[in-house]
């Protein structure tokens, strides 16, 4: 669909554009508007020789002339010139008027944060597993980041590298492949994955994927979903697992594998909460190398300026950092975003956020009522047991009399049970239950195994080991067990006891393996301050791309200064602002002569 924004009709010469204030014009040549008490045309004409001026047409009769301005002359000194005579009303550029394209891509209509006309966001023919968020949905037209007219600017930002330390991404994906960083031939999967510490930054979650497609998904393809950069130059750096976990050595070498390879912005949609040193100090050395560090806020719902409740990277004080709060589809703060007046710097689109999916996802879910191996050394070992959490629920308990309150495990126990389960064709599976332990600390100890072939899992790998007490409470636990998929992979738990002192006991509820299957045509909807971080590391794609001779300040002050005022947020970010890509590129001109010029 093409919408044309021409507003009346302006003849293009054949010379070079350029830009006045954010607007770009023919070189060399001006309108001029005699005001209507003016003396006859003869006078006209002397008032342009006057200037070094050449008429070149008269182009209506309320007094317009298409006037050619000397070579060796600034517009805008002549504009000023012309400005200041009496007979003038005005004087201006030869605007540079153009048909704006709106991209033709399968979802975009979906893509509220880009263009909001209060549409219903739904899941329908995407093919990933989540669903929309009921709040605010369908949100308040016009509450978006005003990139349809940006991208009358700038919609190629291959110039810049962007970085997305994540989960990795699936770089073939149908509407990201032609948008991968080349790595060449040391890395020619387009990054690096620092969980497993291989050259393939496959990504095993789906994090990074969506991450990814909102900066940079192919737009105007005719498929899928448009990035905020139509091109884009996207680096896959996997620093968390096929749960959403990493490291602080996972993510620092991550970060530093972009500053090395060139990036110039950073993604980071995760977060924790606790000043890591080590994190600190690789984001500090990003600065020294100019490159923007863009940051999730968090998703707590609670103020990361509270001492209590901090959020890293968004409190870290580089001044590289850009912190971003999620928005709704009303323009308002999302109930879950993070917020804080002097960590937090601006809001942008990020619930119902379609986006690029690494495949299709599956789910195994045990009765735990049957199919499981038991090896016991003790009577009364694993069995199965139905226990009342609120309802009556299913488990694997140890010892089979568990009840919580007066049943004891036997001493010097080595209790396992385990269950083969096929995983063939998954790229990565999540193994997710609840346990609930009681037994003596350090010595009585419950762990999780698992290996890739049949029978017990007790040669296998040890996952996790646990002791003590969750004091009655059941608490999640989650392992990648990518590792391990086969058609025969075998999942074992182990409860060993010493000789002395015993106690409730453990038990295991609500098991389930969840998959993922690989494909390159798969898209999702998900909501977080994960997917408002990237609508700005687009934009401040298409900051630099517009001119590179900006550095990082720059583009910081563009997106900040550029933002639009914005209530729920006032008092809660930095700038009260919500981001506005069209008066961010229009916020610092692009380079005249070389040189970057500021607005006044």
């Amino acid at each position: 669909m093409l919408k044309l924004f021409i507003l009346f009709f302006l003849p293009i010469s054949n010379g070079s554009a350029a830009v006045f204030h954010g607007k770009k014009y023919v070189e060399g040549e001006i309108l001029v508007k005699y005001k209507s008490n003016t003396t006859p045309t003869f006078q006209k004409q002397s008032i342009e020789n006057k200037f070094g001026s050449r008429r070149l047409k008269k182009l209506n009769t309320h007094g317009l002339s298409h006037v050619q301005i000397p070579k060796n002359r600034k517009i805008d000194e002549v504009i000023a010139d012309f400005r200041d005579d009496p007979d003038i009303e005005y004087a201006q550029p030869n605007y540079i008027y153009k048909i704006s394209t709106v991209p033709n891509d399968t979802y975009y209509s979906r893509e509220w944060g880009l263009k909001n006309t209060a549409q219903t966001i739904s899941n329908t023919g995407l093919g990933g597993p989540d669903s929309p968020i009921a709040t605010n949905n369908p949100g308040t037209v016009g509450s978006d980041m005003s990139l349809e007219t940006a991208w009358d600017t700038v919609t190629d930002c291959r110039s810049v590298v962007v970085a997305v330390v994540d989960s990795g991404v699936n770089y073939n994906h149908e509407d990201i492949a032609a948008n991968m960083w080349d790595g060449g031939a040391t890395y020619p999967n387009h990054g690096y994955d620092f969980v497993d510490s291989t050259n393939d930054p496959m990504d095993k979650n789906g994090h990074g994927t969506h991450v990814a497609g909102t900066i940079g998904a192919i737009g105007n393809n005719g498929i899928g979903t448009t990035g905020v950069c139509w091109r884009a130059n996207l680096m896959a750096v996997r620093a968390m697992d096929a749960t959403g976990s990493g490291t602080s050595a996972s993510i620092v070498q991550g970060i530093d594998f972009a500053v090395a390879n060139g990036a110039k912005i950073i993604n980071m949609s995760l977060g924790g909460t606790v000043f890591d040193a080590a994190e600190n100090s690789a984001i500090a050395n990003a600065r020294t190398s100019g490159v923007l560090v863009i940051v999730a806020a968090g998703n707590e719902g609670t103020n990361v300026d509270d001492a209590l409740t901090p959020s890293y990277p968004c409190k870290y004080t580089q001044d590289n950092i850009l912190c971003v709060a999620a928005l709704s589809q009303n323009n308002t703060l999302a109930s879950f975003s993070n917020f804080g007046i002097n960590s937090v710097d601006v809001g942008a689109p990020g619930t119902n956020i379609v986006s690029t999916w690494p495949g299709t996802h599956s789910t195994i879910t045990d009765t735990l009522t049957t199919g499981w191996n038991f090896s016991t050394t003790t009577a009364g070992g694993w069995g199965y047991k139905s226990l009342n959490f609120g309802t009556a629920t299913n488990t694997l308990s140890n010892p089979t009399t568990y009840n919580h309150t007066s049943a004891q495990y036997a001493n010097n126990t080595d209790d396992r049970v385990w269950k083969i389960f096929n995983l063939s064709g998954k790229s990565s599976s999540v193994l997710e239950f609840y346990l609930m332990i009681d037994s003596e600390q350090n010595n009585d100890l419950f762990s999780i195994k698992a290996k890739s072939s049949t029978g017990d899992p007790t040669s296998g790998v040890e996952l996790d080991s646990v002791s003590g007490s969750t004091s009655g409470t059941r608490y999640p636990a989650s392992y990648d067990i990518s590792p391990f998929i086969s058609a025969n992979t075998s999942i074992g738990f182990n409860f060993n006891s010493n000789v002395s002192i015993t106690s409730f006991g453990v038990n295991i509820s609500a098991f389930s393996i969840k998959s993922l299957a690989p494909n390159n045509i798969t898209y999702n909807v998900i909501s977080g301050t994960s997917m408002a971080s990237p609508h700005v590391a687009g934009l401040a794609a298409m900051i630099f791309a517009y001119n590179p001779n900006f550095n990082y300040t720059d583009v910081l002050n563009s997106i900040k200064n550029g933002g639009i005022a914005n209530p729920s947020l006032a008092g809660k970010t930095v700038t009260g602002k919500a981001v506005n890509a069209t008066n961010a590129l229009a916020y610092i001109n692009p380079p005249i002569g070389g040189a970057a010029v500021k607005l006044p």
